[in-house]
């Protein structure tokens, strides 16, 4: 080439050789002239990946990290197949992989050391899951910690997929390799369930204030769940936020409206003195004590029937019949003959004659009737022994009778029983000689005031009550045998922390009461209770006097709360969702 071209062209050499020089170096140029460093592979750059908000993980607690990622997917598809043979060792890996990741960040001082920490604790209760339903709990926690490190690191996001389900509180979030949805909170009841979810990171545990928001709800719609603040989708109202605090404790928001349609009605916990009285079912009944029987001591026959209808009122010494007897005629003839000889041979022959028509039922008047009229009697009146009303009659006028019958028996009525059934957990607090108040139900208003007589020491088989005995004087036989009484046991039991009975929701072997916490707010509250008074429970622990609780309708906010960490009875975990 001669020399004039080469000068035309060593021109454009140089222009191309910059050119290319620019194209191969700019990068390190670049990064040299800005200060920043270079990276390699897929893999965003730190401070890209952080977006300056906080230390990434060092490269040993990556890999360690990455490597429980793994363990945690085996386990996801175990629950979403409802099986836990495998789960333990999986959960296992998947703790001693959070663990060593954790020790590799010591020293570094990175707060995701502290996600990592509440992993490893979450896998570990994974591991020692004895059904589903605590495994699905344990698994939540996992999967918000996992998810809370690749929020801050986003080069473990490479490869996963994060889903929620809707139909899950708290954390409902997971982690899966495949797009195509297995949701291991529903198993195979709902495998499908879920939406496509963001990366969000959270504090750990034990980080959160009562000011952390979990979730946002409609005070109308419970079942709407937001991320964030808006407008309820069925009703137009604006969400209200739902606390980590108040979700962990239960809290449940029914607003004004509501509570007047389901009826809600509240009551304070008073301390008061307790009305313990028990009340049982009565009946009137005979005077055990004052029963008498009419028999005879020989054979004879009725001539005449003085009393002759059951329940007749008869008095001490009424005659109630006269009998024929060819043995007692005969005795009387014996008395007579022994009394007309004056020896004293004879004086000892009146006397056991007269002891014999004793014996025999006759009274010192009578035989001494016998002895002035001075022929014996052939019909004997017979005298009633004791007052009271005719209660048997078992004999007619005519009737041959036997010595050792029962021809009548008579009860009186001046003074009566009250057997009252005390169910079997009340027996212990009645005790002899406790004050009572009997009422009849056709005499209302008029009570009638009597003392514990006897308890029975034995209890009825069939309704598994014991007998109770009350002795009234009856001066008016107002109270009449067989009539119902209703019984009512004084008893006081001194200041106590009482709460309407109907506050009280009974849930296996849990008392639930509703606490009402203002604007709104309702927070079950498990109680122990004591003694059972006269529409209220003694509270033994878990109220304070001056609480406020539900008094109505508390049943039907039971069926909306679905209550989580204060009580299992409703269903408190993700698989009961």
């Amino acid at each position: 080439m001669s020399p004039p071209n080469r000068r035309r062209i060593a021109p454009w050499l140089g222009v191309l050789a910059l050119a290319a020089l620019v194209v191969v170096a700019w990068r390190p140029l670049v990064g040299w002239f800005f200060g920043a460093t270079s990276h390699t592979g897929t893999a965003p750059a730190t401070h890209d990946a952080h977006g300056g908000a906080g230390t990434p993980l060092p490269d040993a607690a990556l890999e360690y990290t990455r490597a429980a990622f793994e363990s945690y997917e085996a386990a996801r598809a175990l629950l979403a197949r409802d099986a836990m043979d495998g789960l333990a060792a999986r959960a296992g890996e998947l703790q001693t992989a959070l663990q060593q990741a954790a020790e590799a960040t010591q020293g570094d001082g990175t707060p995701l050391a502290a996600w990592l920490q509440q992993g490893a604790e979450a896998a570990s209760r994974l591991a020692s899951a004895k059904d589903a339903e605590a495994a699905r709990q344990h698994f939540a926690r996992v999967s918000e910690a996992l998810i809370a490190l690749a929020s801050a690191d986003p080069r473990l996001q490479e490869g996963w997929h994060v889903f929620e389900c809707p139909m899950v509180d708290g954390v409902n979030q997971w982690l899966q390799r495949e797009p195509t949805l297995e949701n291991p909170y529903m198993g195979r009841r709902m495998l499908a369930c879920g939406t496509p979810s963001e990366w969000r990171a959270a504090a750990p545990t034990g980080a959160h204030g009562e000011g952390d928001i979990a979730h946002y709800t409609c005070p109308m719609h419970p079942s709407v769940k937001q991320h964030g603040p808006g407008a309820c989708p069925i009703c137009g109202m604006d969400l209200t936020p739902v606390s980590r605090a108040e979700l962990e404790s239960g809290i449940i928001r029914v607003d004004d409206l509501r509570r007047q349609r389901i009826g809600v009605k509240t009551a304070p916990v008073t301390q008061a003195p307790m009305d313990l009285s028990l009340r049982a079912l009565g009946r009137v009944t005979f005077d055990e004590k004052s029963l008498v029987d009419v028999t005879l001591k020989l054979d004879g026959y009725i001539h005449e029937l003085r009393v002759n209808a059951t329940g007749e009122p008869v008095k001490k010494g009424d005659v109630l019949f006269t009998l024929y007897s060819p043995e007692l005629y005969a005795a009387q003839q014996e008395y007579l003959l022994a009394r007309q000889s004056q020896s004293a041979a004879n004086a000892s022959l009146v006397g056991a004659a007269r002891k014999r028509l004793a014996l025999w039922g006759l009274s010192a008047a009578q035989i001494e009737r016998v002895a002035q009229r001075g022929q014996p009697v052939e019909n004997m009146p017979f005298l009633a022994p004791a007052s009271g009303y005719v209660l048997e009659k078992n004999v007619v006028e005519g009737a041959a009778v036997k010595a050792g019958e029962r021809l009548f028996r008579i009860a009186p009525l001046a003074k009566v029983w009250v057997e009252a059934d005390v169910y079997e957990q009340d027996l212990a607090r009645v005790k002899p000689g406790q004050p009572v108040e009997v009422t009849l139900p056709y005499l209302p208003g008029k009570k009638y005031a009597g003392r514990v007589g006897y308890v029975y020491p034995s209890l009825q088989g069939a309704t598994r009550t014991g007998r109770i005995r009350i002795e009234l004087p009856n001066p008016e036989l107002e109270l009449k045998p067989d009539m119902y009484a209703d019984v009512r046991f004084v008893l006081q039991g001194g200041a106590r922390l009482q709460v309407p009975d109907s506050a009280v929701i009974y849930t296996g072997p849990r008392r639930l009461v509703f606490v009402d916490l203002g604007e709104g707010r309702l927070r079950p509250q498990e109680v122990k209770l004591g003694l059972k008074g006269q529409g209220t429970y003694e509270v033994l622990e878990g109220l304070s006097p001056g609480d406020v609780v539900v008094t109505s309708g508390n049943f039907l906010i039971a069926a909306e709360s679905r209550i989580r960490s204060a009580t299992d009875s409703f269903g408190g975990s993700h698989a009961a969702h």
